[in-house]
């Protein structure tokens, strides 16, 4: 089969998850569904920050962050997908093959970074709580995310360059949902091994010393908290990490293990149903991972749906005449004004007696 240049290539073919006429529809309404939660949610989330003095903290100046990340990074895959499924056009040009890849590998590498900054804040939460302030300032906070955002904008160049240089052979089919660098490295006709020595610089700067840096967090966490003497506090120490560990093992374990398998087995669509993992599912839990069992974010998503579905004013009214009563004090609850705050005050009382207080404290 004759290699031709790049030039002269009319498109790449991403044959998706399935070529089955009859699944396409189901295939279209599940992504659409996943998408939609991935970006609402995540929305919600920086919103709710936003809009809320009180989580104007180092976490949750982060957490907002990794969710603008997480719609980004579900953006350049997805949406391409459902107007392949809509339109039925497998076509996607070449440079829009090459700019998917490099967006998704800055995307992916800037949720990469982000959690292992976050990594540090739990550490420095837990190890020096009475320094927690004056180490994680607004200007380190700026920094750790400017930093983030050269490197991965910078680390990303490199794999996309390198594939400038590479011809493809006249069938270029590519057996997954959007184009992911391996699988497109497998359908280039010329030598690859300046590409594939790339791929592994990157995956192991990028990838396995911000790893480390994880790792090496909460080791220090776990030596901190094995030294608490009470079991309720040790047990609330550790329940700050849950979530982010949650997600690290879940993004890593994925990410890590698809990457690593295919350069050596052939690309098949097996991994582009493993890919959905860390490309889709990931994304989308985000918000329910950090929020469902966070008191403080609950509470401002609480509000601020509730001032969305509610009349002006009708909440804070509400608020004004209870503090009267309850002389000038806080209220306990506020009543709800609309189906989704009484929903949600439902769900929240209903979290409370089934996890308790310290499942259902701060992350």
């Amino acid at each position: 089969m004759e290699p031709r240049n790049h030039s002269r290539l009319p498109a790449f073919l991403l044959l998706g998850l399935s070529e089955k006429p009859e699944i396409q529809s189901v295939l279209f309404g599940l992504f659409l569904s996943l998408y939609l939660v991935t970006v609402f949610g995540n929305l919600l989330i920086i919103l709710a920050i936003i809009s809320h003095s009180h989580l104007h903290t180092p976490m949750y100046f982060l957490l907002a962050n990794l969710s603008f990340s997480d719609i980004c990074f579900t953006s350049t895959t997805v949406p391409k997908m459902l107007l392949n499924i809509q339109t039925q056009s497998k076509v996607i040009t070449y440079a829009g093959c090459i700019a998917q890849m490099y967006f998704f590998t800055v995307f992916g590498l800037l949720d990469n970074l982000l959690l292992t900054a976050m990594a540090y804040d739990r550490f420095v939460a837990v190890c020096h709580p009475l320094h927690y302030t004056v180490i994680m300032n607004p200007r380190l906070c700026a920094q750790l995310l400017a930093l983030t955002w050269l490197i991965s904008t910078l680390g990303a160049l490199p794999e996309s360059l390198t594939m400038l240089r590479l011809s493809f052979c006249a069938v270029i089919e590519i057996p997954h949902y959007f184009c992911e660098l391996p699988e497109v490295l497998q359908l280039a006709c010329s030598d690859t091994f300046i590409n594939n020595v790339v791929l592994y610089i990157v995956t192991g700067m990028m990838g396995f010393v911000p790893l480390t840096g994880i790792l090496f967090s909460y080791s220090r966490i776990v030596s901190s908290v094995l030294r608490i003497s009470t079991a309720g506090g040790k047990y609330k120490a550790f329940s700050t990490c849950g979530s982010h560990l949650s997600v690290v093992s879940l993004f890593y374990g994925t990410c890590l293990g698809v990457y690593l398998s295919s350069t050596w087995t052939r690309a098949s669509q097996t991994g582009a149903f493993a890919s959905v993992l860390y490309t889709v599912v990931t994304p989308m839990m985000n918000p329910f991972i950090y929020s469902l069992r966070n008191r403080d974010m609950k509470r401002a998503l609480r509000k601020l749906l509730c001032s969305m579905s509610s009349p002006q004013g009708s909440v804070a009214k509400v608020s004004k005449g209870e503090m009267s009563v309850t002389g000038g004090k806080s209220p306990q609850a506020i009543k709800p004004t609309s189906p989704i705050c009484e929903f949600l005050s439902r769900t929240e009382s209903l979290a409370q007696e089934a996890f308790g207080p310290w499942h259902y404290g701060s992350i």
